[in-house]
């Protein structure tokens, strides 16, 4: 049998479900996403089950050749604007240990009071590199908040690369164009996902090949930007789904 060609696909540990990730475990995941051609795996910390062997994990995604995300649900800046340091330094130490490409974290309460030289200062020395993704809460996902941090960042001298997650605009009625056009220069890394109004209620759904919108959020970045599934993976042999997906976000 060939060897799956990688692509720059990863797939989040989230689209397996949040039930079948803690059941099992993300090392479960590891062989799935490697032989259905991805390029990486998304570590979910909050999926974890108890305490996690993330020597044994880091081991595991460097024998099936693959890189990881290791994704905190963590805001840069507390309610009262602090700098949420010793969980970040925590969260840190954790990415250190599975060797992640990129720790990804959310934005938080930002603003004109928030401790920012702390945040920049932690971000410079950061071992593995900050990436800041936009959420779907009101703080951390709306678009004019994320636009001045990043813009500060730049004016003192330090970079910081986003996750652009093309789905969660929605929850705060941001134009997804709108803000692809404007973070472009920052991204590093997009989620991929179609988001569905079900009675109300917002979900994330599975992007179609017949899809129009996020092919042409995609050409906003450069091509071969990493790219991850972030949607629901549902079926008898995920690692089937898995395999089509891959290759139908590899294609754009």
């Amino acid at each position: 049998m060939k060897t799956p060609v990688k692509t720059p696909v990863l797939v989040a540990a989230s689209a397996y479900g949040a039930d079948l990730v803690r059941r099992l475990g993300h090392a479960e995941l590891v062989p799935i996403v490697a032989a259905a051609g991805a390029a990486g795996l998304e570590i979910r910390r909050e999926l974890f089950a108890g305490p996690q062997d993330l020597d044994a994990l880091r081991e595991l995604i460097l024998k099936h050749k693959l890189f990881s995300v290791y994704s905190v649900p963590l805001e840069l800046f507390e309610v009262d604007g602090k700098f949420a340091r010793a969980d970040l330094e925590q969260a840190m130490f954790e990415a250190r240990q599975v060797q992640a490409r990129y720790l990804k974290v959310s934005l938080g309460h930002f603003s004109a009071a928030s401790d920012l030289q702390a945040a920049l200062g932690w971000i410079r020395q950061a071992p593995v590199e900050v990436l800041l993704e936009n959420d779907q809460t009101a703080q951390g996902g709306r678009l004019e908040p994320i636009i001045s941090f990043l813009a500060l960042c730049s004016g003192n001298g330090v970079t910081v690369g986003m996750t652009f997650d093309m789905g969660n605009w929605r929850w705060n009625q941001v134009d997804p164009d709108a803000a692809a056009r404007a973070l472009a220069p920052h991204v590093r890394y997009v989620h991929c996902k179609g988001v569905r109004d079900d009675g109300g209620k917002l979900k994330a759904v599975p992007l179609e090949a017949q899809d129009v919108e996020w092919p042409k959020l995609m050409a906003y970045f450069p091509k071969g930007i990493q790219r991850a599934i972030e949607f629901p993976l549902v079926g008898n042999d995920l690692e089937e789904v898995t395999r089509r997906y891959v290759a139908l976000l590899a294609s754009v």
